[in-house]
Formats: structure tokens, C-alpha cells, sequence
């Protein structure tokens, strides 16, 4: 979006079914050129940890407003339509559309 990465950490992952809800904290936006990074991001660093890809495939933003994106996903492992709605601060809810 607008040649960055927005990112979202989803602590319990992304919810494969209907109406689950899951929390998805905003963090900080990536440049392109990370769009196939993984490795390990050494302890005291931003972002300390493993970065692994969970999925590839592509994304279509059906609406985008202040506080509330609805868009569908169309990746080997994730496909449909999803929300994020924003609650406060860095937080996000997170869920599939039926």
C-alpha cells in the first residue's frame, strides 16, 4: 500500500474460519524490498526473532476507511475475504468475512 509493507503482528494467527476474532498490533511499516526476507533478527533489535513467510499470493483492498479495511486474500495457504477494524492505539481486530 502505497509502496510500503503495512504490517500487522498476529500473535494467534490469522483466523482460518468465519467470525473468529483474533488482536493484530500494527507495527512498522516495511520497505519493498523486505517482501521476501527471513532469516533471524538477533536478540535487542527491533523486531528480535524468527521471520519466516507463512504465505504468498496476492490481496485485493475492497474498501478502506478511517479505522476499517475489508479486502480479500488469494494465497496457497490463506484465501477470502477479511477485516481489520481499528480499537485503540496500535491494536486491530482481525477476522473472515463469511
Amino acid at each position: 500500500m502505497k509502496g510500503v509493507l503495512k504490517s500487522w503482528a498476529v500473535p494467534k494467527g490469522l483466523p482460518e474460519e468465519a467470525e473468529i476474532k483474533r488482536l493484530a498490533v500494527a507495527v512498522e511499516d516495511h520497505a519493498l524490498d523486505y517482501i521476501d526476507f527471513e532469516g533471524t533478527i538477533p536478540e535487542g533489535q527491533y523486531g528480535a526473532g524468527t521471520v519466516e513467510i507463512w504465505d504468498n499470493g496476492e490481496y485485493e483492498i475492497e474498501s478502506m476507511e478511517k479505522g476499517k479495511i475489508v479486502f480479500t486474500l488469494a494465497g496457497k495457504r490463506f484465501k477470502g475475504r477479511y477485516a481489520l477494524i481499528h480499537t485503540n492505539e496500535k491494536n486491530w481486530l482481525i477476522f473472515k468475512i463469511k
